[in-house]
């Protein structure tokens, strides 16, 4: 079982996510999903993004997995929680998903050393899916605006602190087809290495969301698509518009 929060009738209720995808608050209240809105499962002040850590996604763009991890940022303005609409921007004729497992972080942490456990840092693993509009990412070189746009970082719809690292695998389904399948030890950089890495370029804060990288298998994403990422054992799920 997995659990949350709802706010219902103006009070914080806590709610258990049921098998049949249902939620039952404390009073015995049974929600269906789709009579709830789900909110990201969290509030980064930043989301540190890994580029090309797969290199089976790496070759598949025609590029060679880099000799330190790759980093990019998206803001906090993408964030988009489960169930929301993935809005296709003007500007763009080639909007792509990428499913990730995304790593959230419980404590303030900054240059974590080789003998520390960044793992003792982390408040659980969740869903990502980083979004892309491919051809801005080719035009422009730089990632900013291509990652950037609202809506382009769907995640959760729930953080699970009871997975270890040896069980983290990712998956996409592009209208109930899966087209993406990678697991956290096919990582070019480890999720542990990575947490030290980027602790040592910035402050990793309570909250703050790290998307580690796509497998292969990227693909376009057309108005009336659904996209659903399974990470960590949840699955986020968004339509395209």
């Amino acid at each position: 079982m997995l659990y949350g929060r709802v706010l219902f009738n103006g009070a914080v209720q806590e709610v258990t996510w049921l098998e049949d995808g249902k939620l039952r608050s404390l009073d015995g209240r049974v929600f269906d999903d789709s009579e709830v809105s789900f909110l990201p499962p969290c509030r980064p002040t930043k989301i540190v993004c890994v580029g090309r850590n797969y290199v089976a996604h790496a070759a598949e763009l025609g590029n060679a997995v880099p000799e330190r991890p790759l980093l990019f940022l998206k803001p906090p303005s993408a964030l988009l929680g489960h169930g929301g609409v993935i809005r296709r921007p003007g500007d763009s004729s080639q909007v792509e998903y990428e499913g990730e497992i995304g790593v959230v972080m419980a404590r303030s942490c900054k240059d974590i050393g080789p003998e520390d456990d960044p793992m003792s840092l982390v408040a659980g693993f969740t869903a990502v899916n980083d979004v892309t509009a491919r051809d801005l990412q080719r035009l422009d070189v730089q990632f900013t605006r291509a990652k950037s746009f609202d809506t382009f970082c769907p995640v959760g719809p729930f953080i699970n602190d009871r997975i270890g690292l040896e069980a983290l695998e990712v998956q996409t389904f592009h209208n109930n087809r899966r087209v993406q399948s990678g697991r956290s030890s096919e990582m070019a950089f480890s999720i542990p290495d990575l947490i030290r890495y980027i602790s040592r370029v910035m402050t990793l804060n309570p909250g703050d969301l790290i998307a580690t990288g796509t497998p292969a298998g990227v693909g376009a994403l057309s108005p009336g698509d659904v996209v659903a990422v399974e990470a960590a054992g949840v699955r986020l799920e968004n339509r395209v518009e």
